[in-house]
């Protein structure tokens, strides 16, 4: 029980210095742009997939119906 005590300050201190690590990832001057959320990108994924099967299959598709 006596050791963990003599290793929390090391502990602390990595977590501490990885929080100041994270502030700043992003360059100066893409701190003006905004990213849009990756939800947006995800929907915009499967469109693109939808559509692009819907040209690739088209044929099959319509002989279907």
């Amino acid at each position: 029980m006596g050791a963990t005590k003599k290793w929390r300050p090391f502990f602390y201190e990595i977590f501490k210095m990885n929080q100041d690590n994270n502030q700043n990832l992003r360059p100066t001057k893409m701190k003006s742009v905004a990213f849009p959320k990756a939800k947006y990108g995800l929907i915009l994924a499967i469109i693109i997939i939808i559509v692009v099967n819907l040209i690739y299959y088209k044929e099959l598709i319509f002989s279907l119906f």
